[in-house]
């Protein structure tokens, strides 16, 4: 059945969430419309991720509301009825997002190994991905693609950007004019850094540096909140941004920004997609697993710190998947540290330009 002997002629990706999640799957569908070129390529995504992701040329998307329980199955059912795909890539361990699968009809059913087929995927999927241990969940993704048969991968996570959005991203970052962009917050609350070290960032970005600082965010209480603070406390100038945007203008924000500083979030990811060096600040999380995939050596590590902390053991003898989520882990970053990642950032910047402006 598996790798496949002819070009398969229709693929469902099933992953509805999260965000930086859906970020990585933008690489896989590249890969697989390089492969197959003629394949009708479909992804059932979460209804929030879809005002990103449907910028995607050549996909179909089907969204699904991941709120709306069994109504929303049932929806999903009727909206399937009388397709069958040749494969399915299903990509989320989630049950729920097994229960949707449920719905798909699919001559290949394809999931994780059964080592890491959480949460009883393996009982809706018939074919698996090659055994593989602590990787990158990017890396995991692209077993989906060579359990198919493809050879290589394209890391290419470029979505055309509507004028609207450019033209936001212009108006704020005029010229190009060197800027910090900080997303400050996680969904998971304990993922956040402390308001007051923040501050102390955009401090030491706007009056060391001279670099312009844009908060952004989403419109949640918890990121307002937090962004009403950071700019109470920051002595330096700052334009809030927080819950003034749509996805696809913070996309484009963020592309036009110098680097990003953030926790564990989609933003993090959403920067790996336009190419912004993401300065990512990890203790509860691992950022060998979950890190910005092209920026690791910007990020703060201080995951090793809160294992041995909170848990009494060096990472490599906890579960790859484990969360060090507990009051207090994100304290263990140091603004120094944060502080020491930008100028460092910063400094190859400078650099690079100088040997541009250099060369023949």
């Amino acid at each position: 059945m598996l790798p496949l002997t002819t070009p398969p002629r229709s693929l469902c990706l099933l992953r509805l969430s999260a965000i930086g999640d859906t970020c990585h799957v933008v690489p896989v569908i590249r890969t697989l419309q390089r492969a197959y070129p003629q394949a009708r390529i479909t992804w059932i995504i979460g209804k929030l991720e879809a005002k990103l992701m449907s910028l995607l040329p050549d996909v179909e998307f089907i969204t699904v509301d991941k709120r709306a329980g069994l109504g929303g199955l049932r929806s999903l059912r009727a909206q399937l009825a009388g397709r069958r795909f040749d494969v399915l890539l299903h990509l989320q361990l989630a049950l729920r997002a097994s229960l949707v699968a449920s719905c798909v009809r699919a001559r290949v059913r394809l999931g994780f190994d059964r080592a890491r087929a959480r949460e009883l995927q393996w009982l809706f999927t018939g074919a698996r991905i090659a055994p593989r241990s602590r990787e990158h969940v990017l890396d995991s993704f692209f077993g989906f693609t060579a359990a198919l048969g493809i050879q290589g991968r394209l890391l290419d996570w470029s979505l055309p950007l509507p004028a609207d959005a450019q033209d936001y991203a212009a108006r704020l970052i005029p010229g190009g004019v060197p800027t910090l962009l900080v997303s400050p917050c996680s969904s998971h609350s304990l993922r956040n850094w402390s308001v007051e070290r923040y501050a102390a960032i955009v401090d030491h970005a706007a009056l060391h540096h001279g670099l312009r600082v844009i908060l952004c965010g989403g419109p949640s209480a918890l990121e307002r909140e937090a962004g009403e603070a950071i700019a109470a406390l920051a002595r330096a100038p700052l334009i809030n941004q927080i819950g003034r945007d749509t996805l696809p203008q913070m996309l484009a924000l963020i592309g036009a920004a110098t680097a990003l500083l953030t926790p564990d979030s989609g933003p993090a990811h959403m920067a790996t997609m336009v190419g912004t060096p993401v300065i990512g600040l990890y203790a509860a999380t691992n950022p060998a697993r979950s890190g910005p995939y092209l920026s690791r050596e910007w990020c703060v590590d201080a995951y090793p710190a809160a294992a041995q902390r909170f848990r009494g053991k060096a990472p490599g003898a906890l579960p790859w998947t484990e969360k060090i989520e507990e009051p207090g882990v994100m304290d263990l970053i140091t603004v120094e540290a944060v502080r020491e990642r930008l100028d460092a950032l910063l400094a190859a910047r400078s650099a690079g330009r100088r040997l541009l402006a250099s060369a023949p």
